[in-house]
């Protein structure tokens, strides 16, 4: 690919070409077609690193795209869809769904465009992914950036959405509860709107198979195995886990920055986009050149 560093290089040695900007663009792996997005308006006769963006459940890699514009003058930025979601594939039913095939989708993804790190940004179940690569792999991830992302959904209200997504459907389930996600004067907005029709155009056994395999899981005992740097945004008035789940990321991660965003709704992502990117690249300022 375009990008590709020699073996050994460093986040910051990546050569690049100004061909194949804001291009759309499909690999196999392990049966899936994926869908990725890549945008870069870096200069290119100066290396640039790479962040990863993972979305959440139910959403896709164009959740992301109002971030877009201030990122990608100062970094390449990948966008992916997770298996399962957005324009990726749809594995087949009887397929086996974990946290470990996850991070290894997304390895897939950064050896396809050898990347040997990168600096992760992860929105809900996409952190969870990135947690996990953290600590199994972490000399491919510089940073790592969490953004409504506890450790795990476990100790959240997600069990009891299957049932309610089977009795109404996924787009009336979604609305709602769509106050768990966005403030209340946002309601019925336009936005809200289009973030409903976008969440519920998903397969919906999968993402019952998805929602259901995530409300499982916690790893707050491990967390002490992310050694990165660690930007945590946590959603004040979040209601899909509340804000004390993030208690162990402030205390078990010994490089953590925790960030609290005071009476903000758990989609912190979708409707405060510039003030997202203003806090990553603060981060990112402050961590330039991490390697772990």
């Amino acid at each position: 690919m375009w990008w590709q560093s020699t073996p050994g290089a460093s986040i910051n040695s990546t050569p690049k070409q100004p061909d194949n900007l804001l291009m759309q663009h499909h690999f196999d792996h392990d049966g899936v077609r994926f869908n990725y997005y890549v945008d870069d308006f870096t200069d290119p006769w100066d290396p640039a690193p790479t962040i990863f963006m993972l979305h959440g459940a139910m959403a896709n890699a164009d959740r992301f795209r109002p971030w877009v514009p201030g990122l990608s003058r100062q970094y390449k930025v990948v966008r992916m869809d997770m298996r399962g979601h957005g324009k990726s594939s749809v594995p087949a039913a009887d397929a086996e769904l974990s946290m470990e095939i996850l991070v290894n989708d997304t390895l897939a993804l950064m050896d396809h465009l050898g990347c040997d790190a990168v600096h992760f940004v992860g929105n809900s179940a996409g952190g969870y992914v990135g947690q996990h690569l953290a600590m199994n792999h972490p000399e491919r991830i510089a940073t790592l950036a969490l953004f409504g992302s506890a450790p795990g959904l476990k100790n959240s209200q997600a069990s009891s959405w299957l049932p309610m997504v089977a009795e109404k459907g996924l787009r009336n389930f979604l609305a709602d509860t769509i106050d768990d996600r966005f403030p209340p004067h946002m309601i019925g907005t336009p936005q809200v709107e289009m973030f409903l029709d976008a969440l519920s155009d998903n397969d919906v056994p999968f993402i019952g198979k998805f929602v259901g395999y995530m409300a499982t899981q916690e790893w707050s005992d491990q967390l002490h195995r992310i050694t990165c740097p660690t930007l945590v945004v946590v959603p004040g008035a979040g209601r899909i886990g509340d804000a004390s789940v993030y208690k162990p990321m402030k205390e078990r991660m010994s490089r953590s920055e925790v960030l609290m965003y005071d009476g903000e709704r758990h989609s912190i992502c979708e409707y405060l986009p510039e003030r997202c990117v203003t806090d990553l690249l603060s981060f990112l300022a402050r961590h330039a050149g991490a390697t772990q």
